[in-house]
Formats: structure tokens, C-alpha cells, sequence
């Protein structure tokens, strides 16, 4: 009986001690609740973790390893060759960005800057000229040239180019932008729109800080680039024989350019030396330049030769339109002046369409047809907003007058 007492005791002893030791422990182990605890310097702070977070009956835990040795890895890692250089090697082309840009569409234009910059501008560095019929801010040259990774310059643009020429009626000019705002046509009435038009029609390129250069790509805020570009697009342009290229292709809306096909024919009879022989005429009328099917490549973006927009050639063209007065008198954009002039002075193989630079410009979106070629190039863009094949869209015209193979699956994308 006494050592059955004895030996009682001494279970009772061992539990009091037990309870004791996983007391200590429970409470020594109890994350601290303080907020420097929560969100402080992870190096001061001890790494424990409750006892209960691990079931019962597992193997020793083994002793804890360096804080650094906790730094999660990634779930999958890529082969350095897979990841675009930070530089691309090799010379660069005498080009550079441009856009037409007011102090006020900064964040705008930020934002086109930065899609330019991550998709294609950090690996060739590129320069960009802006232009602004007023004087650049400090705020718009400072946020400007810290995101472009070349050069940034900044041009203002000459009263003589942004403003009526001598030869128009301004009461006449005054009378038409009343009519358009009645019928609610889109910058009817509004007179920026026109010297904007005119413009980039005739002037951007024979801007001073324009003519140090050969090739450009034309910029606007608030664009949206959905694809990586993995090559020199004005590498390509040049060692291609390329003049003039596009992404998104349309009608124009028929009540701003009532008479800019009769201007147009005017200047084919009095310039015969400047049609180029395979030209694209068939992309701009279906009864071979009677009358003109309204199609143009839009313009805002374009990535093109200076030079030849510097030619005789398409200044004997910019003039005579102008001198017809269409810009004020109607409402003629630069996407129909610069698609005619590419569709009758340029042979049909210098103009190209870039299908693998995804682009969007309010509303339309151009992303390419393939799913290779958008997982290829890490696109974002939905293909079911894709304008190509769309019963709107011209480019469906353009493939069929040069004999292109459109691309598999573009049926799916029709109207």
C-alpha cells in the first residue's frame, strides 16, 4: 500500500512538473500583438511561431535557418537568354519619337511614354521631340525627360504654321464650322482641330528640331502598346525599303472631306511625274480613281520617312491641297491626306502594316490575329476587340490588293 502511495505520488509529481514546462513554453511562444511587432524591421524582431500551427506527433523540428535563407524563390525560373536585354546591341537609325502635345495632356502623355518605354524605347533608347504651338511648362519637361530613356527636346511651333493662311476666307471658314456644329460633326467647329490637321498635313516634318532626323514614329497621349516589339522598327522600315506604315485602317467620316477627292484628282492631272506606277490606288477607290471609298490608315500612329515627306513630291501635293482650302473650308483630317498621298506616291510594297506592334487609340484596338504571335510577344490585348477584320476596317483591303495571306483564324474576328 505505501509504495502503491509512493509511486501514486510520484505521477503526481512528474504532471506538476509537465504542466509547468508547457506553461513556459505556451507563453514564451505567443506572437507579440504590439505594432512593432506587426510592421516592424523583420531583422530585430525574433521568428517564433505558435505550437499550434504544427499537428501533433511530427518529427523534431530542425534548428532555424538564417533569415536569409527564408527569401521565397520564385515558383519559376526562366533562363537568363529567354529575357530581353536591357540594351540592344548593334547601331541605331537616325529617327526619332515625335508628338504634338499641350502642357495640359502631361499625365496623358506620360502614360503613352511609358507604354513606349517598357514595350519597345528601354532596349534603344531612341529620341522624342516634342511640339506645342505654346511654350513647354517645367513640370511638362521634367516628368517628359525623366521617362524618356533618349533624348527629349521640345520645339514651338511657328504662328505661320499654326494659323489661317492668307489665302482663306476666315468669314466663309467662320460660317462652315457653325453648319458642322449644327449637324453634331465631330470638331465641327472647332478651329485647334483645323491648324492641328493642317499641321500635321504639311508642317511636323519640316519643323527645325524635325530636321535632324530621317525616320520618325509618331506619338499621341493615351495610347496603349499591347505586345513587346523585339526589333528595330526603323531598322526594319529602312533595310525594307519601307516609306510609310500602319496598324488600324478605317473609313473616314464622308461630311468632312465632301471635295478633298476632286483636289486629289486635280493634282494627279496637273502632276503626272509624281504616281508612282504600282501604287496603291485600288486600296483608296473601287472604279480605279473616279471617285475615292473613303479608307485611310490612321494616322495617329505612323512610324515613317522624313525624307520623303520632304520630297517634292509630297510637298507639290500638301500644297495644292492646302491651296484648295479644304482644311478650314471642310474638315480634311491628315489621316486621308497622308493615306492618299502613300496610296499614289509610293510604290505598293513601300507601305507596310506592323502586325505584331498591338496598339489601341480610342476606340479601336488593333491586337494581333494569331494566338502564337501574342503569347510569343507577351500581348495583354483581348483578341475579340481586334478592329482588323471588322466590316469598318480596311485592312482587310489592303491584304487582298497585295496579295497577303491573311492571318489563320481571322474569320472568327469578322462582324
Amino acid at each position: 500500500m505505501a509504495s502503491g502511495s509512493s509511486r501514486y505520488l510520484r505521477y503526481l509529481l512528474f504532471a506538476f512538473f509537465g504542466l509547468v514546462i508547457l506553461y513556459y513554453i505556451s507563453s514564451s511562444s505567443t506572437i507579440p500583438s504590439s505594432p512593432a511587432a506587426q510592421y516592424g524591421d523583420p531583422m530585430s524582431q525574433p521568428l517564433s511561431v505558435p505550437p499550434a500551427a504544427f499537428p501533433p506527433h511530427r518529427e523534431p523540428l530542425e534548428p532555424p535557418k538564417p533569415l536569409a535563407a527564408l527569401t521565397p524563390e520564385p515558383t519559376s525560373q526562366k533562363p537568363t537568354s529567354s529575357l530581353a536585354p536591357a540594351k540592344a546591341e548593334g547601331p541605331r537609325m537616325n529617327a526619332t519619337f515625335v508628338t504634338l502635345a499641350r502642357n495640359g495632356d502631361i499625365w496623358e502623355i506620360a502614360r503613352s511614354i511609358r507604354q513606349v518605354e517598357d514595350r519597345f524605347n528601354r532596349k534603344y533608347n531612341y529620341d522624342w521631340v516634342f511640339l506645342n504651338d505654346k511654350p513647354f511648362d517645367e513640370t511638362f519637361k521634367k516628368v517628359t525627360s525623366a521617362l524618356v530613356s533618349g533624348k527629349t527636346k521640345y520645339g514651338e511651333i511657328s504662328e505661320e504654321h499654326w494659323s489661317f493662311p492668307d489665302f482663306i476666307d476666315q468669314e466663309k471658314a467662320k460660317k462652315v464650322r457653325e453648319q458642322m456644329a449644327e449637324k453634331k460633326i465631330i470638331y465641327g467647329d472647332s478651329v485647334s482641330y483645323r491648324h492641328m490637321c493642317r499641321f500635321e498635313s504639311g508642317f511636323f516634318f519640316r519643323q527645325p528640331l524635325m530636321l535632324d532626323y530621317e525616320w520618325y514614329w509618331r506619338v499621341e497621349p493615351s495610347i496603349e502598346l499591347y505586345c513587346d516589339i523585339n526589333y528595330d522598327a526603323f531598322k526594319f522600315m529602312a533595310d525594307n525599303n519601307k516609306k510609310y506604315s500602319f496598324v488600324l485602317s478605317l473609313y473616314e467620316y464622308v461630311e468632312t472631306i465632301p471635295t478633298l477627292w476632286d483636289s486629289v484628282k486635280k493634282f494627279m492631272k496637273n502632276h503626272p511625274e509624281h504616281i508612282a506606277k504600282d501604287n496603291s490606288m485600288s486600296f483608296l477607290s473601287d472604279d480605279g480613281g473616279e471617285s475615292y471609298n473613303h479608307c485611310h490608315f490612321w494616322s495617329n500612329f505612323e512610324i515613317g520617312n522624313l525624307n520623303w515627306l520632304r520630297s517634292d513630291a509630297y510637298i507639290d501635293f500638301f500644297n495644292s491641297l492646302d491651296r484648295d482650302g479644304g482644311f478650314f473650308y471642310e474638315r480634311w483630317g491628315d489621316a486621308p491626306v497622308h493615306s492618299i498621298a502613300a496610296g499614289i506616291l509610293l510604290q505598293k510594297d513601300e507601305i507596310h502594316f506592323f502586325n505584331d506592334i498591338a496598339y489601341y487609340h480610342v476606340p479601336f484596338t488593333h491586337c494581333p490575329t494569331e494566338e502564337k504571335t501574342r503569347l510569343d510577344l507577351k500581348c495583354h490585348c483581348n483578341p475579340k476587340e481586334n478592329f482588323d477584320w471588322k466590316g469598318y476596317s480596311c485592312t482587310s483591303r489592303y491584304f487582298d490588293i497585295n496579295g497577303k495571306e491573311k492571318p489563320q483564324g481571322y474569320e472568327k474576328q469578322q462582324d
